[in-house]
């Protein structure tokens, strides 16, 4: 069984090498553990999707799936837990970077946009300046106010 909760300290080294498998950067996550979810099966980290909170928007990342699990909705249900924490955090607009997955974000309300488009504050995030290369594709979901999810 799958279970989807809030990353602790000692999920960090398992979280930190499921994103290098998954060659997603690691830069600076472990300053947003606090809004990190992962996904846990048999004890072990086996997905991850994190937040980085901006004032009322913020940078989705980190979303992963262990190669193994692939294939199963786990890479979607984490992206509804994150969008769900976002909600909860009263944030307006979420950002994200890609280079792989530009056709996975749309179900939930993302779309590409400029690089220049993005929030200031967002822009200068480590996945911004440095973790991610220019190339890598940038969206954007504006997040409708609903009081459950």
């Amino acid at each position: 069984m799958t279970t989807i909760a809030a990353a602790t300290s000692a999920d960090l080294p398992a979280l930190l090498e499921l994103l290098g498998q998954s060659a997603l950067p690691t830069a600076g996550l472990a300053d947003h553990l606090d809004t990190t979810l992962v996904a846990h099966e048999a004890g072990h980290v086996v997905g991850s999707a994190a937040l980085e909170l901006y004032g009322t928007t913020a940078l989705l990342r980190s979303v992963a799936v262990a190669p193994g699990l692939r294939g199963r909705g786990l890479g979607q249900e984490l992206t509804r837990h994150a969008l769900a924490l976002a909600r909860r955090r009263k944030i307006r607009t979420v950002y994200l970077l890609t280079e792989t997955a530009g056709g996975f974000f749309p179900r939930f309300g993302f779309r590409a946009i400029s690089r220049d488009a993005v929030d200031p504050a967002v822009q200068r995030s480590v996945e911004f300046t440095s973790a991610c290369p220019t190339s890598a594709l940038a969206m954007a979901a504006e997040l409708e106010r609903r009081a459950s999810t």
